[in-house]
């Protein structure tokens, strides 16, 4: 896991240039949790949009003066991106990101707003070859999307910021690549081992349940059409994979279908506009798919609300039925 004192180093390092972001209460998806006590972390509220400039900035604040000089690169469908856009914008240095040609109209508005140059690649399978190939080229210092210690340490601020404020049961955490898991599972297990941790993939796609029965990162076909862009990279890294294997308690999926039914109930009832990774934990709870027994206290990170709402059905608000 992470060391406990170096996500307390990344919560000094990042502290003032991001947001504590509050921990809702939410009765009525905590009733239909299973009678839980339910709490959102709302990550949705940080800058950008999404948890990622807690382990962006606190890698690029981590660079020598020398590596942020030649410029940085990163790779991602969006919010990554995005992070990093806004991160070494305010350390002042210069930024390139490779994206999928089809990622996200808004996010990559967003990535163009904040000052950093796309790339543009059609293949996602090979996005980390052109990542390279660009690297390369240039001579850029790489920010990780999700498998750098850093990286994991400013993610793992938010776990901090839970236990600092709730000692719950069970915490709930979307994953993708698996850096928001890595780093708040290493956060929330260092507190209070007796805390559980549950991660929710995408059904159709998983990463890290074929990673953890391989005992190897696997790269993993996912699907291009899902409205949880953020839990698609093309493979779960090594170190969070590591830590799952310490400090993860279960690993569930969820469908397209439950993440549309959280999106809906998170807007209507909760009042958070949400996007699908970010809906993802919640979804978990409310299909049943992660469980807990009535009354206990339950964390669900609410990784992100950068929607794009050209490719959001419709409908969504009269999914969340009474």
């Amino acid at each position: 896991m992470i060391p406990l004192t170096e996500i307390r180093a990344a919560a000094e390092r990042i502290s003032g240039r991001i947001h504590r972001t509050p921990l809702f209460s939410t009765a009525a998806l905590g009733h239909r949790a299973g009678s839980v006590r339910l709490f959102l972390k709302c990550e949705s509220f940080q800058k950008t949009g999404s948890f990622k400039p807690r382990g962006a900035l606190n890698r690029i604040l981590s660079l020598s003066p020398e590596e942020r000089g030649r410029g940085l690169v990163t790779v991602s469908a969006g919010n990554h991106a995005q992070a990093v856009a806004w991160a070494a914008r305010a350390a002042g240095a210069a930024a390139t990101v490779v994206m999928p040609s089809d990622a996200p109209r808004t996010k990559v508005e967003a990535v163009r707003g904040y000052g950093a140059e796309i790339v543009f690649h059609d293949d996602r399978p090979t996005l980390f070859e052109k990542l390279d190939e660009v690297r390369a080229e240039r001579g850029l210092t790489f920010v990780h999307p999700f498998d750098d210690a850093v990286v994991l340490a400013g993610a793992g601020t938010a776990g901090l910021e839970v236990m600092d404020e709730l000692e719950p049961d069970l915490v709930v955490v979307p994953v993708g690549g698996g850096g928001l898991l890595g780093g708040v599972a290493s956060a929330v297990k260092q507190r209070n081992p007796r805390t559980r941790v549950a991660a929710v993939e995408l059904a159709e796609g998983p990463g890290l349940a074929p990673a953890l029965a391989a005992g190897r990162p696997v790269p993993v076909s996912r699907p291009h059409d899902t409205l949880a862009d953020g839990l698609t990279p093309p493979f779960v890294g090594a170190l969070p994979l590591e830590i799952a294997r310490e400090a993860v308690d279960e690993v569930a999926g969820v469908t397209e279908e439950e993440i549309i039914e959280a999106m809906a109930l998170l807007t209507t009832r909760a009042k958070l506009y949400v996007e699908g990774a970010g809906a993802a934990a919640t979804a978990a709870l409310i299909a049943g798919k992660v469980r807990a027994p009535s009354g206990a206290v339950v964390v669900a990170i609410v990784s992100g609300g950068n929607v794009d709402l050209s490719r959001v059905p419709r409908d969504v608000p009269s999914r969340a039925a009474l």
